[in-house]
């Protein structure tokens, strides 16, 4: 693609990291293929290639983002399932992340839109402040589920049933019986805690039981929830602090372990996400290189397999942080090796539109990609549903009736845990 940034444009970092994405791009339309909001509206402006140009006008002409370029940047997942497609290597989320700040940054919006957005950054990243809104959301929830639009959404999304307390604490270590086989931190972020506690709790027990310590820092969240919605800041700040809060115990650990398969594509990338900070980009880059989604881990270890689940059929959601942000295809391999017959859905790169905050800001579209996606899981016939990740979880669950349950309490359950407590109640 043909540029026109002046020099003095180009002398900006982050307008020659854009400016060098967009030369890549050659028009091809594959993107559009496999673009999750481009399949629902038909709208080109809704695909990649479309929100590509007006990126590029948008930067080019050094404007505030208008209405047009706002309502169609807003309305991408950040699913990545265009990169695994793009035959020229375009960086198309390093480029839509720019172009999100930028949105948020100067695009208007309307006073509901703005009170939405920033009460969701403050509410959600916090674990005591998310479960109380949890707390009040299921209260509310019976008035809010007859609600249209972005308020009903969210009240379909609230747990019917209170989660449990918090079973893994911050500032604890957990360790083995025998001889050690490796130490890692264990990220356990700020939704997972409190929507799905059991999560972590099998998390623990799985890498103990095969010789794992597992520390569990005085951190929280990975800033992975405020820059889905363009507030780089904000994410920047987060994210400092959690490496403030790594950085003293990094000597000595094997890896970073997250199970929130989002914050771990996030927590991948702090190396460029804090790489202008002069106090944590050394630390920062670091801990990326040590992150490992909970599945990488598990991967190179062998599994202690009882006949607990053995020909159990699973639906595998291939979360798309997991498959088009980190590309880790671990989970289906250690499913099978702990004895499950594993399915997947037509269509496994699409996206079920959680993405984040997608479902409660966008929630016809989610909806509609929810829909079709819990159907093609439940479509394959098998008795539960398996995914990486929290939103994805919460989404699924949300739009179908298969039990969904997270891949560690299903490896936990199969080398001897107990039975992941969405299979127990349905």
């Amino acid at each position: 693609m043909r540029t026109e940034f002046s020099l003095e444009q180009l002398a900006d970092p982050d307008i020659a990291e854009i400016d060098s994405i967009l030369r890549k791009c050659v028009h091809c339309g594959f993107c559009t293929a496999t673009c999750p909001t481009y399949r629902l509206t038909g709208d080109e402006l809704d695909g990649p290639r479309g929100r590509i140009y007006l990126m590029k006008e948008m930067f080019e002409a050094d404007r505030p983002a208008d209405d047009v370029a706002r309502d169609h940047l807003d309305r991408c997942l950040g699913c990545l399932s265009c990169m695994t497609t793009c035959p020229s290597g375009v960086d198309y989320g390093r480029l839509v992340e720019h172009g999100k700040a930028h949105v948020e940054a100067t695009a208007p919006r309307a006073l509901p839109d703005r009170l939405m957005r920033s009460l969701l950054a403050l509410m959600l990243p916090g674990r005591g402040r998310f479960r109380l809104a949890m707390t009040l959301g299921r209260l509310a929830a019976p008035v809010l589920r007859r609600l249209p639009g972005r308020l009903g959404a969210m009240g379909w999304l609230v747990p019917a049933a209170p989660a449990g307390t918090m079973a893994i604490r911050p500032g604890t270590e957990h360790g083995v019986a025998g001889a050690s086989k490796g130490r890692v931190a264990l990220l356990i972020g700020c939704i997972q805690p409190v929507l799905r506690p059991s999560v972590d709790a099998a998390a623990v027990r799985l890498l103990n039981r095969h010789g794992i310590e597992v520390v569990v820092p005085e951190a929280g969240c990975c800033g992975a929830l405020p820059l889905h919605m363009g507030k780089v800041e904000r994410a920047r700040a987060t994210a400092a602090r959690l490496v403030d809060a790594l950085a003293p115990g990094l000597d000595g650990l094997d890896a970073v372990v997250v199970t929130v398969s989002g914050c771990g594509t996030t927590v991948k990338d702090y190396g460029h996400l804090l790489k202008d900070d002069p106090v944590r980009a050394a630390p920062a880059a670091r801990i990326a290189a040590l992150a490992r989604d909970v599945s990488e881990v598990l991967d190179g270890v062998a599994l202690q397999v009882g006949d607990t689940v053995k020909g159990r059929a699973v639906a595998y959601h291939d979360a798309c942080s997991l498959r088009h942000g980190q590309r880790v295809t671990a989970p289906k391999r250690l499913l099978a090796k702990a004895g499950f017959t594993v399915r997947e859905p037509v269509n496994p790169h699409l996206c079920c539109g959680s993405a984040g905050t997608y479902n409660m800001l966008q929630p016809e579209l989610s909806a509609a990609l929810g829909k079709d996606k819990a159907a093609a899981l439940a479509a394959t016939g098998a008795e539960m549903i398996v995914a990486g990740n929290i939103g994805c979880l919460t989404q699924i669950a949300a739009q179908g009736d298969t039990p969904v349950v997270h891949t560690v309490e299903l490896l936990d359950w199969a080398t001897g845990g107990p039975m992941p407590p969405a299979l127990q109640v349905s």
